[in-house]
């Protein structure tokens, strides 16, 4: 069936055909599926490449730093001489001047480092005006290692006596200093 077969059928149509969508959208919830979700994913590896700290919801910054890692890793390990890989950082990054700064900049940085490219710390919670936490809006901040911000503090350093193993020590040690009290004192009788 032809253009000219097609044009005659949907005059025939007994309701009214918009010639434009009577929803205006948006292009990003036009791409849906997963080439939509490595659009959006694209854009986030982009800006993470591009500012070294980004703020993402939960799922999201999970995602994002899966593909960075990759891109990273690829780059510290076959550099821009490689076809493949510059191809791969050419789709992944849309600002064409971050492939520059990608093997430039960051492989260097990033050529003798044993542990992850990137860290990915809890943000605090998004509180609503009238009080209390937004729901379903876990936040955490990405961060590429060695970028020149002032470092973020992570909470789970600082020692803490409610934790659990903590508690423990600290049980462990009065008991053997009481242990020891009473040595010294039986010692002395």
């Amino acid at each position: 069936m032809n253009q000219a077969e097609v044009g005659k059928l949907i005059s025939q149509m007994r309701f009214k055909v918009q010639p434009k969508p009577w929803l205006l959208v948006s292009k990003e919830s036009l791409n849906r599926g997963m080439r939509g979700q490595l659009l959006a994913t694209r854009k986030s590896v982009t800006a993470l490449i591009k500012d070294e700290r980004v703020e993402f919801t939960y799922g999201r910054g999970v995602v994002a730093r899966e593909y960075t890692e990759r891109l990273l890793q690829e780059a510290v390990a076959h550099g821009d001489k490689h076809i493949p890989t510059m191809d791969l950082a050419s789709w992944w990054l849309t600002d064409k001047s971050l492939v520059h700064k990608l093997f430039k900049v960051l492989v260097p940085r990033f050529q003798d480092m044993s542990c992850s490219y990137t860290r990915m710390l809890k943000a605090p919670m998004v509180y609503k005006p009238e009080g209390g936490p937004i729901e379903g809006k876990d936040r955490v901040v990405l961060e590429l290692r060695g970028n020149p911000f002032p470092p973020l503090f992570y909470s789970n350093t600082e020692p803490n006596r409610a934790h659990i193993h903590n508690v423990l020590l600290n049980e462990a040690r009065r008991e053997a200093r009481l242990q020891k009290e009473y040595n010294l004192n039986q010692g002395a009788k």
